[in-house]
């Protein structure tokens, strides 16, 4: 605020005081300040540097200049900016006696600005000169920033009020119009509503003290409610579809957030799968491992007891030699007992040959000794091996226990594992049982939560249709009401045909103006329509590319399958029945897969019938608000009618009067 107050005390070679005190004051507030410059008869000089500097950034949320005598100076003055700062911005100027360079001066800052949202002329002289204010009324046409217009006591004629129709048909943004304490009179106050069938942003206007009919004051109200009622309407519909979209959003949300839950869910059940898979084959490879250690000591002990059996062979062959050797010694002994006794049967035959028989006495004595040692001793061998075989009978049939006990040992070992596997794949299958019941616990809240919106949306639509039929209602009546009063007016048609002419010309080019609006709402909502279909297709192209990732990964899923069935093939047949199970876990999963599917179906229906409820919806409002202008138009004809059959009648009554001896009487008083 400082630099604005020395930039203005730069620009002026002798600057106000009260301009200066004012800006000081300013300065010292907080905030954006209003500049209030009221009545302080403002120089040539003043109004120049204002206008050179508002246009910079000036913090200023609103310029009060009423009553300071600008009158045409200041337009000349340069005082009114074509450009103001980008923030809002309001400028009042009541009280200042603009006429025609003041009005051409506002017309160009309408024309240019796009900041100033409120304007206040009240007391001015703008209406005096018809080629001005008709210059202010193309500015105001061309602005679609003005919210608010003051131009109370303007001096504004019905050409004026012409202008301002026409720049109020091409205006978009103006919603209050105050135009009371001026000369618009009927013609005007009829232009202005001819002006409004074709305006539908201006919710306030203000005619009073303009000597126009009571009746275009009711019609001009009407059209201001219906304004306001349409605004109303079209802020219900965008918070609806605002609504309805977000409710869209959220369902598409939901079905992405359940479909990747689905993802997730699938690929733990994969993962689970091949870690149960990679855990059964540790389990698998390790009792192979246990069963071929028992293999390699069953052949170990096969080995030993082969060579224990030759062993025992050998000692057995070696018995049955020692055997034939002691009954050969047996025979001998035998042969020389029969020798010795044949001698001794010879001793007594001759006792010549006594000293002969002794020695072979004595020899054979000693041959004997020696046979029964030889005898002895082969017993003792024989006893030795028999108990060396004795004691390889018994460390075989020791070891033969031992194998025994550890193939048992091995066998309860074994069965344990399968028991433990058993246990695992019970409780993956109740892991995977809850697994299944919990999403379809939330796939049916889903569908709950659906069906509700659905409901919701069914409510918002038969509320919808009551007030159609509301409002038709209402249209009827005033239908009857304006058919029993166009039958009691019917007989003063004849005298109102060129008009009706005239104003038929007006209504078919208001008509071809609403076709064009009509026309140029179509074409939107196609646009909108092609849009929404292009983000369909994108969506059934995302949902494609998802669908095809989901046959990959079951592709591999198949893949990974097959071989893990050419795996477990290789397992012997101890392992059925935990191939059974897998099967089991197979068709199960089959089960799940076919369940996904069907759901993922069931959303894409959903999707499908929700899109095209949307669509029904959007329709019928489009259908509803078409009828709503049609019936509006018909019944502001109608009204337009009523009025100017109610002004032909008053004028009538009016030249009866004057003509009547009455009326003359009456003018020479």
């Amino acid at each position: 605020m400082e630099e604005f107050r020395r930039a203005y005390a730069r620009l002026c070679v002798a600057p106000q005081e009260p301009v200066l005190r004012r800006l000081r004051e300013l300065g010292a507030a907080p905030g954006r300040g209003r500049l209030d410059l009221a009545a302080q008869s403002l120089s040539l000089e003043t109004c120049g540097a204002l206008g050179r500097l508002l246009p910079g950034a000036a913090p200023f949320a609103e310029v009060a200049l009423g009553d300071c005598g600008l009158c045409e100076e200041g337009g000349r003055g340069g005082f009114f900016p074509r450009r103001t700062p980008t923030d809002h911005l309001g400028f009042l100027f009541q009280g200042n006696n603009l006429r025609n360079v003041g009005a051409e001066a506002l017309g160009k800052l309408l024309r240019q600005n796009k900041s100033i949202r409120s304007l206040i002329l009240e007391w001015n002289s703008l209406g005096v000169w018809e080629e001005g204010f008709s210059f202010f009324c193309q500015g105001l046409g061309a602005n679609n920033f003005l919210q608010q217009l003051d131009l109370r006591n303007n001096q504004i004629n019905h050409q004026g009020a012409g202008d301002l129709a026409m720049a109020l048909k091409q205006n978009a943004s103006l919603q209050e119009l105050d135009l009371r304490w001026n000369n618009i009179g009927l013609l005007g106050g009829r232009a202005l509503l001819n002006c409004l069938h074709s305006n539908k942003t201006l919710k306030r206007l203000e005619l009073a003290g303009n000597n126009v009919p009571s009746d275009i004051l009711k019609a001009v109200e009407q059209a201001m409610n219906h304004n306001q009622d349409r605004e109303t309407i079209l802020n219900e519909t965008q918070n609806r579809t605002y609504i309805l979209s977000k409710e869209v959003l959220s369902l598409k949300d939901e079905n992405t957030k359940q479909f990747l839950d689905l993802m997730d869910t699938i690929d733990k059940q994969r993962e689970e799968i091949a870690r149960s898979g990679r855990i059964s084959a540790a389990r698998v490879s390790q009792l192979q491992e246990a069963l071929d250690e028992q293999h390699s000591i069953m052949n170990s002990l096969k080995a030993k007891l082969q060579m224990t059996e030759a062993a025992l062979a050998l000692s057995e062959q070696k018995v049955h030699n020692l055997g034939e050797l002691l009954n050969a010694v047996k025979q001998e002994q035998a042969s020389m007992a029969e020798c010795h006794f044949m001698e001794l049967h010879r001793l007594a035959e001759g006792a010549v040959r006594e000293g002969k028989l002794l020695h072979d006495l004595s020899a054979a004595s000693e041959k004997n000794l020696l046979l029964r040692n030889q005898v002895d001793e082969l017993e003792k061998k024989c006893k030795v091996q028999q108990d060396q075989l004795f004691q390889v009978k018994q460390d075989l049939t020791n070891r033969t226990a031992e194998l025994k006990l550890r193939a048992i040992r091995a066998e309860e070992h074994l069965e344990m594992e399968k028991k433990r596997f058993k246990q695992s794949l019970e409780d993956m299958e109740s892991l995977r049982v809850k697994e299944v019941g919990h999403m379809t616990q939330h796939i049916e809240t889903s569908e709950r939560s659906m069906q509700d919106r659905i409901q919701r949306l069914e409510a918002i639509r038969i509320a919808l249709e009551e007030e159609l039929s509301q409002v038709k209602a209402a249209a009827l009546a005033e239908r009857g009401r304006a058919e029993e009063e166009l039958m009691k007016v019917r007989n003063q048609a004849r005298l109102e045909e060129r008009q009706q002419l005239e104003h038929l010309e007006e209504k078919l080019r208001l008509m071809t103006e609403s076709r064009n609006e009509a026309q140029n709402c179509c074409i939107k909502q196609k646009q909108m329509i092609a849009e929404a279909q292009a983000k369909a297709n994108q969506l059934s192209l995302h949902a494609d590319g998802l669908r095809r990732r989901l046959e990959e990964l079951q592709q591999d899923l198949k893949s990974k399958e097959e071989e893990k069935v050419t795996e477990v093939n290789k397992v012997k047949v101890e392992l059925q029945e935990h191939i059974g199970h897998l099967q089991a876990e197979r068709t199960a999963q089959d089960g799940l897969r076919e369940k996904i599917a069907a759901l993922e179906r069931q959303l894409k229906a959903l999707s499908s019938s929700h899109r095209e409820a949307l669509l029904d919806k959007e329709s019928e409002i489009s259908v509803l608000l078409e009828k709503l202008r049609t019936k509006e138009a018909d019944i502001s004809r109608m009204k337009e009618e009523e009025a100017q059959r109610a002004s032909f009648l008053q004028n009538a009554i009016m030249a009866y009067v004057q003509g009547s001896p009455l009326g003359t009487h009456s003018s020479r008083k």
